[in-house]
């Protein structure tokens, strides 16, 4: 199975090079723009460009002229383009209002030739040559940049630059990956693939405390890793606290608002991932689970748990729309005891221990999040398929709603194994 890690890293930009950055966004937008008004047609979603080697034959030379940004760059800024007209033209086909991709956020895409890694610092290409940028890394316990970008383990994939205009801060969220061997040859074994393209297709979001977040494509953004960096703050915290000085004291101050730009940088990445994996996978919808009385259905999750649920939700609903994927929430209830096997659906509450989901009717085993996420995904599915049929603008066809799996699809009526049983 894949594994991605997202390491949010704070650059010390030099001065001279931050209207360089500026300069660089603006045409990366301007790139990414043009390239989603080439692929759009207002006509008929037939007509719209969805194929990257289309789009990059007929804009890239044109672009290089228009704008000072490297060849690497360019070819970033379609790419975007052309995944945010494909998330439309998915919702289009589905009967769904959308209009052309805009892009309006400070960002840029930068893959391992644009970026070039150092221990302490990084080398960005932009429109005046290259500018190198001093990482700001807490100097009081580890970092996942320390985990992830220095491990020989993981490997560069392309990440994103942002600036944080409200501090005046820019931000390198480096994106890396491993595989994982074992569990990758299983999902090859239990892959399963649905070539009927004119389904919706919806991605479910299980939350939870040991797993911050689960797809039903089976990626897990792991909460000990979330929890690991929420410690060393709390511990470096309780430090200060104990000598009682001024000087702990502004320090402690330092500390909490270091604490909250990581927090709301962490989330941003997440969301930020979760978005790239519904886009990935030609997901329209991505399906949380209804956050009202969270509190009291997971009494162990504690507030920054609460808090980063909350913000994961608000921060995909806002970015999603970009990339024509809407996001939806769903009743909980009974989500982790059910059985996500479609020919099953036993609930009881001893299916479930712990982190371990095993019905005890049909004998499915697999991480209990991940079932969760399927069972949320269903439950939009079927949802939305009634709500479909009692539509009198529907006629008499019954759009087919997907859950997009490890591997695969699950159709929404569909009385068939799905990967992973």
């Amino acid at each position: 199975m894949e594994v991605r890690r997202t390491a949010p890293v704070k650059l010390v930009v030099p001065n001279e090079s931050r209207d360089d950055l500026h300069k660089s966004a603006r045409q990366f937008l301007h790139c990414a723009n043009r390239a989603a008004e080439f692929c759009w047609s207002d006509n008929s979603y037939t007509e719209c460009i969805t194929a990257n080697t289309t789009a990059r034959n007929a804009l890239y030379d044109d672009l290089r002229d228009e704008t000072e940004l490297t060849a690497n760059l360019v070819q970033e800024a379609i790419r975007r383009a052309v995944q945010a007209t494909k998330g439309c033209v998915e919702r289009w086909k589905n009967g769904k209002q959308v209009s052309q991709p805009e892009f309006t956020s400070w960002s840029i895409v930068y893959d391992k030739r644009s970026a070039t890694f150092y221990r302490n610092k990084v080398s960005l290409s932009t429109v005046n040559g290259r500018v190198e940028c001093d990482f700001e890394l807490p100097s009081d316990s580890p970092t996942p940049y320390e985990e992830y970008v220095l491990s020989e383990e993981y490997e560069f994939r392309a990440s994103t630059l942002q600036y944080d205009a409200v501090d005046d801060e820019f931000y390198f969220h480096i994106t890396t990956r491993k595989y994982d061997s074992e569990e990758d040859e299983d999902r090859s074994d239990n892959a399963e693939v649905s070539a009927d393209t004119g389904h919706q297709t919806v991605l479910g979001i299980d939350l939870g405390v040991n797993s911050l977040a689960v797809s039903s494509t089976g990626r897990f953004w792991q909460g000990d890793d979330y929890d690991h960096w929420i410690g060393e703050f709390e511990k470096r915290r309780g430090e200060l606290q104990q000598r009682g000085t001024q000087a702990a004291h502004n320090a402690l101050l330092r500390l909490g608002k270091r604490e909250e730009e990581w927090r709301k940088q962490y989330i941003h990445t997440v969301a930020n991932e979760l978005v790239t994996e519904a886009v990935e996978n030609e997901c329209d919808v991505i399906v949380f689970e209804d956050l009202t009385d969270i509190r009291e259905r997971l009494p162990e999750a504690k507030w920054h748990h609460i808090w980063a649920f909350r913000r994961l939700f608000e921060y995909v609903e806002y970015k999603a729309p970009e990339w024509g994927v809407s996001v939806e929430q769903v009743d909980p209830n009974h989500t982790s005891q059910r059985c996500s096997r479609t020919d099953c659906g036993f609930t009881h509450d001893d299916n479930r221990h712990g982190e371990h989901f095993c019905c005890q009717k049909c004998g499915y085993e697999v991480n209990a999040d991940y079932n969760g996420a399927k069972n949320i995904g269903l439950r939009y599915a079927r949802k939305r398929q009634h709500r479909l049929r009692s539509s009198p603008k529907s006629g008499s066809g019954d759009a087919p709603v997907d859950v997009r799996i490890n591997g695969g699809t699950l159709n929404g009526e569909s009385h068939q194994p799905i990967a992973g049983d």
